[in-house]
């Protein structure tokens, strides 16, 4: 049996975390504009993964063991917030070596890549961290049935799906991507700038 409160409280807190710019939206919207949509829905689906993670964690009690283990959130926290830092300083050194430019299909890494850094994107993003840890984890009721254990899963998949793959197909769109490939390096700056600012954020807080 699936309780539908439960459920409804959970997505109200979720959308609001999920819509809200962090490393993550800034990862998809950069893959979306510098590369293919493929790998920008890919990109995606490593971070959906992630949350999903995220999620089930936070249902089964990931807070409590937090709670628990503060030392353990500062290393998730201090792991994070570092590789935002070289995620975004990358970002910035490429973007400032001046390369020639090339072609969309010879500068992206593939299907694989581009999961692969969405997944490493959210799970070392210390924002989902203490978002399920805390926020999420005290809207799931302590105790849930396995159908409403499935439906909460269920539901965050199809809310970061659409809103993440909204993204990714907006920004991929042929305009956006010439715009982005005419003022590559400026973008990737800012992009890059903004995600070392999120990592320095989590560290100080």
């Amino acid at each position: 049996m699936i309780d539908g409160s439960a459920v409804l409280g959970v997505f109200s807190v979720y959308i609001a975390g999920v819509v809200i710019p962090g490393p993550n939206f800034v990862a998809v919207a950069h893959k979306a504009a510098s590369a293919t949509r493929i790998e920008a829905l890919a990109m995606v689906a490593g971070i959906v993964l992630v949350n999903l993670f995220w999620a089930s964690c936070a249902i089964l009690g990931v807070g409590i063991v937090f709670t628990a283990f503060p030392w353990l959130a500062l290393a998730v926290k201090i792991a994070g917030a570092a590789y935002l830092i070289w995620f975004g300083g990358r970002l910035i050194a490429n973007a400032s070596a001046s390369k020639p430019a090339q072609s969309m299909q010879a500068s992206t890494g593939g299907f694989r890549q581009a999961f692969a850094q969405g997944f490493a994107t959210n799970i070392a993003n210390p924002k989902s961290m203490a978002f399920f840890a805390a926020v999420f984890s005290s809207a799931a009721p302590p105790h849930v049935s396995v159908g409403t254990f499935a439906a909460m899963l269920g539901m965050v998949c199809v809310v970061a799906s659409s809103w993440y793959g909204f993204v990714a197909l907006t920004l991929s769109h042929a305009r956006i991507a010439s715009a982005y490939r005419r003022c590559k390096a400026w973008i990737d700056r800012v992009c890059g700038g903004l995600i070392v600012a999120l990592g320095v954020r989590q560290l100080i807080r």
